[in-house]
């Protein structure tokens, strides 16, 4: 088992103690990942919370040597679910394309983050394996 660590956002793993992406036997598991900004706030506009969301996704990836077409599932949790969905969805299908990934999304009363409305984990096929 590999943990990868990410220069740009060390500090969120300093601070909560965790990895965000462990390598692991072809696999690449993602914590949790939100739309935040680099000092950890969020911006209150859902649609531009979620395209952060994805860049720090692709972040994440790339310094596992991945990318979003090694993504095979992904969990959401969201603060008003139902309210955010339509907006996170469009926000998702500008990154993820077919073949999709498996999906569950769950609704939740708050995340770590304060103002944040969506936390996505993800597990990705490690490409040194493929």
């Amino acid at each position: 088992m590999e943990h990868l660590a990410d220069p740009q956002t060390a500090n969120f793993e300093e601070q909560w103690h965790f990895s965000h992406v462990v390598r692991s036997r072809g696999l690449l598991f993602l914590s949790g990942v939100t739309g935040t900004r680099p000092d950890g706030s969020v911006d209150l506009d859902p649609t531009t919370q979620f395209v952060q969301l994805f860049k720090h996704l692709m972040q994440y990836l790339t310094a596992a040597g991945a990318d979003l077409r090694d993504v095979i599932e992904i969990t959401t949790y969201h603060v008003d679910l139902r309210v955010h969905l339509d907006t996170f969805t469009a926000a998702k299908d500008e990154h993820l394309v077919r073949p999709y990934p498996a999906w569950s999304a769950i609704g939740v009363s708050e995340l770590i983050t304060p103002g944040a409305l969506v936390e996505l984990r993800a597990v990705a096929e490690d490409p040194r394996d493929a």
